[in-house]
């Protein structure tokens, strides 16, 4: 990565780091996780060692990791790609229950499913999770404007690219990297070519139901087979799928999930789109906005806050339904013009749901007012959400 940007996160990683034992980071590959961490290992108030277990030597260090460990108990051990060695999360929990001071380890996964599950098995009570994204609006300030993190996506090499060729050639080769190299790693036991295949099914699916039959028959699989991949590549952050709101209404609705590719710029070089004037004759031109803004408030979600969708078979809908603790309070409606005018499904979404606020998205200069609680949002103003 060319330069360092600030990342809105480290305050919040700071502030586990103080207060937990152990603290473990995770998110796709390439998002910057070791770039965060080692820019935020000067303010932790303690010496830091890095141990990277993609490095033979680093996972030799932890040959006898008790014995490593102990030796370094007064530091704080940064270890990436844990992943890769599920055996040290008992040793890790047997150290943290003899020694409980905040800060001990930080860990580093590449959004294997495994992370979650050990960890969680393991370190019980003594751990906090957050998980990093790649970048968004609010990190960005005058590095990059909103259309090239659309176009490029939020991966540091990508949208830090010196043309758009370099970054969709960046693009690209992260793509065939985690075909080839990473998903194995991670777990997954399939032919590329396959998850290829649907990876770029799902793309020309963005923002709309997900039909697993559908996906199985043109992959010649079964369903279940494509459930698990699907599992795997959302586990991977890699994919999102937004579940559907079921209101306690007398209406028909729509009850698939949504599936998104996460990443606008993966989305763009799946579907072959180089640059936003391809972008803009391109008929996935809105699925791809409402992809970029969803991933916009996914990362800034408060905790113990839900995102779904809502569609009825009439033809009522919200895009983005946020719901803290399950009950719905905003509804958005994410759309690629700078008049928008909701017609009547808009309305009654609010309806059936009872939110408190409505949102209309759209690529405009400045927010303003439509109708009693309804606003059209300009793409940087998506903080007035959650206010």
């Amino acid at each position: 990565m060319k330069t360092y940007i600030q990342r809105f996160i480290e305050k919040d990683i700071l502030y586990r780091v103080e207060r937990y034992p152990a603290v473990v980071i995770v998110g796709p590959r390439q998002a910057g996780k070791t770039s965060l961490v080692k820019h935020i290992s000067n303010s932790l108030g303690r010496p830091a060692i890095y141990l990277d277990l993609e490095y033979p030597e680093d996972i030799n260090k932890l040959s006898n990791p008790t014995l490593y460990l102990e030796s370094v108990k007064d530091q704080t051990v940064i270890i990436d790609e844990v992943q890769r060695m599920p055996g040290l999360f008992p040793i890790l929990r047997a150290l943290i229950d003899r020694d409980r001071r905040p800060g001990r380890f930080i860990l580093l996964g590449s959004a294997s499913p495994d992370v979650i599950r050990d960890t969680s098995e393991s370190l019980a009570g003594r751990v906090a999770y957050m998980e990093l994204s790649p970048f968004i609006l609010q990190e960005l300030s005058n590095i990059a404007d909103y259309q090239a993190l659309w176009i490029r996506g939020g991966f540091p090499e990508s949208l830090l690219a010196e043309n758009d060729q370099d970054s969709f050639d960046w693009r690209g080769n992260f793509i065939q990297s985690y075909l080839e190299r990473d998903i194995p790693l991670l777990g997954l036991k399939a032919d590329p070519m396959l998850i290829r295949r649907l990876w770029t099914m799902l793309a020309h699916m963005n923002g709309q139901p997900l039909n697993l039959e559908n996906i199985a028959r043109s992959l010649g699989i079964t369903a279940s087979t494509v459930r698990r991949y699907i599992d795997f590549l959302e586990s991977a952050f890699l994919i999102r799928r937004l579940q559907p709101f079921h209101a306690n209404i007398k209406k028909r609705l729509v009850k698939s999930p949504k599936v998104f590719i996460r990443d606008t710029g993966v989305l763009h070089s799946l579907l072959n789109i180089q640059n936003l004037e391809e972008l803009m004759g391109n008929p996935m031109l809105g699925n791809s906005w409402e992809a970029f803004i969803l991933q916009q408030i996914a990362a800034k979600v408060p905790a113990r806050t839900e995102l779904f969708y809502y569609r009825t078979q009439d033809g009522t809908k919200a895009d983005i339904v946020i719901a803290p603790g399950g009950v719905p309070e905003v509804m958005v409606e994410v759309k690629f013009t700078s008049t928008p005018k909701p017609g009547r499904g808009f309305y009654e979404a609010g309806k059936d749901l009872n939110v408190r606020q409505k949102f209309i998205v759209c690529p405009t200069s400045s927010s303003y007012p439509l109708a009693e609680n309804v606003m059209v949002l300009s793409y940087h103003d998506l903080d007035q959400i959650f206010s």
